[in-house]
Parts: C-alpha cells; sequence; structure tokens
C-alpha cells in the first residue's frame, strides 16, 4: 500500500473546494498527526494560478493545486533532528507535532515551499493527506473528496486499478521544476507548457473582414519535422497547446479558394502569431 494523489490541472477551475475542505477539517482541530491550522496564513492546498499570452486577444489563466508532495527521500526529512519527520509505511510524510517544535528548518527545507512556519505555535506544518481519516476507515482526504471537477485523485499507487493509478496512466505526468528527479507520492498531470495562437479573417465587402471558420492551421516543427494540425472555430481563432519548449515553429495556414500565408513563430514562451487576412487565390 502506497497512498498518492494525482492532480490533474487541465480540469482545475481555482474553485478553491479543496482549499476550504482542508480548512473545515484542520482549522481548530488538532489531529493525531498534527497540529490546528491556523485559519489564516498556511496553505497546505495551495492554488497557484498563472496568467498566460502575450497578447491582450489570448489571455488565458492555469491552475496548479500545490500540496506536500509527500516525496520518498524528503528534504524536510535531512533537515528535522530527533525523527521529528518521518515517512510511513503507507507513504505518508508526517511532521510529528511535539519532536518538531522549534525546527524551524524543517519548513525552511522544503523545495517547492509546502511546509509553513506556525509563529504561535513554534512548529512546522503541512499537509498530512488526511491520514487521521484514512487510518479511521475514510476512502479519501477531505481535498479530494471535495474536487467537483476530477481534478484531483486517489487511491494507492501500487494498485494499477486504483482511480490514482488510471488517472497517471491517462495523463501526461510532469513534476513540479523544484523536485525533478524526486520520487514523490503526490503526481501533477497535464502541467502545460506553451502554446501558439492566432485569428484568420477573410475580406469581406460589407463587413471588412468575417472570420474563417474551418481555415487549416499546420505547425512545422523545424527542428523534428513533425506537423500538427488544427483548424479555426467559428470566430477564426486557433490554438495549440502544450508544444514543446524553446523550438522554432512554421506556421501555414491555408483555406479554400485563397492565397496560404506562411508565419514563424518560437516557443519560448506562449505568444499569439498573428492575426492574419486571407487574400483571394
Amino acid at each position: 500500500m502506497r497512498y498518492g494523489i494525482a492532480v490533474n490541472t487541465e480540469n482545475c477551475m481555482a474553485c478553491y473546494n479543496c482549499f476550504m475542505a482542508c480548512k473545515d477539517e484542520h482549522c481548530g482541530f488538532a489531529t493525531p498527526v498534527s497540529a490546528p491550522q491556523p485559519h489564516e496564513g498556511q496553505f497546505w492546498v495551495n492554488i497557484r494560478t498563472k496568467e498566460r499570452g502575450d497578447d491582450n486577444r489570448k489571455v488565458k489563466t492555469s491552475n496548479v493545486a500545490v500540496m506536500c508532495s509527500h516525496c520518498d527521500n524528503p528534504a524536510c526529512a535531512k533537515a528535522a533532528k530527533n525523527g521529528a519527520v518521518y515517512r510511513r509505511d503507507d507513504g505518508i510524510v508526517i511532521i510529528d507535532p511535539e519532536k518538531a517544535k522549534g525546527q524551524k528548518a524543517i519548513a525552511e527545507a522544503c523545495p517547492i515551499g509546502a511546509i509553513f512556519w506556525n509563529e504561535d505555535l513554534q512548529l512546522p506544518q503541512k499537509c498530512t493527506m488526511c491520514a487521521h481519516l484514512l487510518d479511521e476507515g475514510y476512502d479519501e482526504p477531505r481535498c479530494v473528496e471535495a474536487c467537483p471537477n476530477d481534478a484531483l485523485f486517489f487511491g494507492d499507487l501500487d494498485n494499477p486499478d486504483s482511480a490514482v493509478s488510471r488517472a497517471i496512466a491517462a495523463g501526461r505526468a510532469t513534476p513540479l521544476k523544484a523536485l525533478e528527479g524526486t520520487e514523490t507520492n503526490v503526481k501533477y498531470l497535464n502541467i502545460p507548457t506553451v502554446f501558439l495562437a492566432g485569428s484568420v479573417y477573410l475580406p469581406c465587402d460589407e463587413t471588412g473582414e468575417d472570420p474563417a471558420d474551418g481555415a487549416i492551421v499546420e505547425l512545422k516543427n523545424l527542428k523534428t519535422g513533425e506537423t500538427l494540425t488544427t483548424k479555426t472555430n467559428y470566430f477564426g481563432d486557433w490554438e495549440l497547446e502544450n508544444l514543446p519548449e524553446n523550438e522554432e515553429f512554421e506556421v501555414r495556414i491555408s483555406f479554400p479558394g485563397y492565397r496560404g500565408v506562411t508565419l514563424s513563430a518560437k516557443t519560448d514562451a506562449d505568444h499569439y502569431v498573428a492575426e492574419v487576412v486571407l487574400e483571394k487565390g
């Protein structure tokens, strides 16, 4: 048995249900594995939102619910004295609320900032994966239970048929950059890389321009030769997400009866490539 959580970032809409469920379970209440979480200043489930895009015609956000990753070889345990941080047989990493008092180095050791320092209690604190509830026979932690959008999955990582294992198998697992090379029991899926986007219009005598619905957009990776294809929507907009970073692309746009257009773009960041008005062929 190795408990784990999968965070599918594609489905996170920043509703904060997980955050509030965690607060509801731990604020003002001590458990066998934790002191009470303060009402303010700690985010055992921290929704990190990033604004994306370089042009006001294409701006969006992505959300990642970040929590203690319950590492196999935790940096916090290395910084702890007197066994104040320990890893249970089920993989959950616990900070002992008695032994850890005064050990601020435990909080400072976390590479993703998921451990918080309680100044009043002089104690480092973090997500316990609701170990006290699991020990009582509950099926999942409160955060997973509260998620309405299938962004959080829980279960036995050693069981390929568990909900968490199935989610990992179906998704694109990507470690947080600060934890690359570290084995963890919290897995992050489908973290976005970069997107390229644009708009295509057709000339119109009456309105000046009409959206080109169904224009073909081909992105050729100049390094690998791979070509990705999409079509513009009803509004003439196109987008290709999760592209390889820091590579150059040739963007070819075509529409029956009109002259094709070729552009260049680089995935050093999210880019709105261009607004294109096609000419009659």
